[in-house]
């Protein structure tokens, strides 16, 4: 079993950021996802109306009532910790965590009026006390963000829903909301995952911690390279048909695969924004209110024009040649997925791509369970 003796936690000063404001580490696609989540059609309806039934006061008995509060009686390394991350992100209200039994490793931030930070047994024995210290960031930095509201919207609609019977789950729209909003939520924990960065502040810490997710209490097993190289694999590997079935295989989940969120917080950790943020120059929450909307749609969409651009997946690299003018969409289509040479009449395309020729390219959740497996969990 993991040792979580205090011993264990190194004794060094951690940057404190004042005043910081979430959109400091808040990914760029999280931002847009949520954009594009308030605008979809009936949204703001669904919002309002389960907004005042959703069992919030319900939710805090529960976890009052059948999990273990944090505090300096109980888990009070976990409660120095949270203490901790709320001091580095200059959260002013502490939220209330619970420690729940379960041995899946899971964190989740919900709630509505206020956050409710909930940890299970198997992720705190699970981890070592800097990975923790990471996961705690995490779920600090969603409370921060302001993620817990629709995190719980997300989770009634999706582990709720079945047992009251006057929300028709086949509704085309209510399924549209649960698939927006699965698809923000996903977006949303590569934000986390920088915050916890910024909480604990080692990133082999946070790589260790989602190995673990992944893995299993086996580092002498793992290494941190090899684990990165899977992400790269997955993102180039295949063809259009293999980028189809990535596409089918997230749709369902609340959170991104393990390996890519680990490569995309390894390559947040070396990009100028993140220095500059420990550095101490970035956004503050006092200048939220005078944030451009038009600035924040240009720097989404400039996101996802360099992600298509050096994206290795097949599909994103057919998209990136549309958009510069290689040719069709139809035609190209057809040609990578069949291997056909193009259509009569018109004569040929050129060399009839193969669907081995998609494999080239450029450059391209503390959790294991997702939600529709029992109720809760994200981290």
């Amino acid at each position: 079993m993991t040792d979580h003796s205090h011993e264990s936690v190194p004794s060094r000063q951690r940057r404190r950021y004042p005043g910081i404001s979430s959109r400091a580490y808040e990914h760029p696609a999280d931002r847009s996802a949520l954009v594009a989540l308030r605008r979809l059609s009936g949204f703001d309806t669904v919002f309002k109306a389960l907004s005042g039934l959703l069992p919030e006061r319900s939710l805090r008995l529960l976890f009052l009532s059948d999990s273990v509060r944090v505090s300096d009686a109980q888990f009070a390394h976990l409660n120095d910790m949270l203490r901790d991350a709320c001091y580095i992100l200059d959260l002013e209200k502490v939220p209330p965590m619970y420690v729940n039994q379960d041995p899946r490793p899971n964190a989740m931030c919900i709630g509505l009026d206020e956050p409710i930070i909930v940890v299970t047994t198997g992720l705190v024995e699970l981890l070592d006390e800097e990975e923790m210290r990471a996961v705690v960031g995490h779920e600090v930095g969603h409370a921060l963000s302001g993620h817990a509201v629709y995190r719980t919207i997300l989770l009634f609609l999706t582990n709720l829903a079945l047992k009251v019977a006057w929300i028709p789950l086949g509704n085309v729209a209510i399924m549209a909301i649960v698939t927006a909003l699965r698809e923000w939520f996903r977006k949303s924990e590569l934000s986390a995952d920088r915050a916890g960065l910024l909480v604990g502040q080692d990133i082999k810490a946070s790589m260790r911690g989602l190995m673990k997710i992944a893995g299993g209490n086996h580092l002498h097993e793992m290494n941190v390279d090899a684990f990165l190289a899977q992400a790269e694999e997955y993102e180039k590997g295949g063809d259009l048909r293999d980028s189809v079935l990535k596409i089918l295989n997230v749709l369902p989940r609340s959170h991104p695969f393990t390996t890519v969120r680990a490569a995309e917080l390894k390559k947040w950790s070396e990009t100028r924004d993140y220095q500059r943020i420990v550095d101490g120059h970035y956004p503050r929450r006092d200048e939220d209110k005078d944030t451009s909307v038009t600035d924040s749609f240009r720097e989404s969409a400039a996101h996802y024009a360099d992600t298509v651009r050096t994206s290795k997946d097949p599909l994103m690299k057919l998209v990136g040649d549309i958009a510069g003018g290689a040719g069709d969409l139809g035609g190209k289509l057809r040609d990578k997925f069949t291997g056909a040479a193009g259509g009569s009449g018109g004569g040929s395309r050129g060399g009839g791509a193969t669907t081995k020729d998609a494999t080239d390219g450029s450059d391209g959740t503390w959790r294991r369970a997702d939600p529709e497996e029992g109720p809760g969990a994200e981290s």
